[in-house]
């Protein structure tokens, strides 16, 4: 990972995911899937109406949104609220940064 921040891919048991944030993210993904495969169905239908599809594409969206809001907010309680405590605050930050580049 550039910018110095550390490449923490689940090491360690402090830095795992909360197992709550994990499946409701899982099952938000889920459903995001579903939608997937429903447009596909949609476009490969030669009577494909694009109203539906753009609706179909916005509830993926959302459900991808929504995915991400419970990653970030499972990552701010249990890492970002307890990194003073570790002494990991300026990595967690920079890390935490780097990741919202993407958003």
């Amino acid at each position: 990972m550039s910018g110095g921040a550390p490449e923490h891919g689940g090491h360690g048991a402090h830095l795992c995911m909360p197992e709550d944030a994990r499946k409701r993210a899982a099952r938000r993904l889920k459903i995001a899937r579903g939608h997937l495969d429903s447009i596909v169905s949609m476009l490969e239908a030669p009577d494909a109406y694009c109203v539906d599809v753009l609706r179909q594409i916005k509830a993926v969206q959302g459900a991808l949104s929504g995915a991400g809001e419970v990653v970030l907010r499972g990552h701010l309680e249990a890492h970002v609220a307890t990194a003073h405590e570790r002494g990991d605050t300026v990595e967690i930050v920079e890390e935490l940064m780097e990741a919202l580049k993407y958003t």
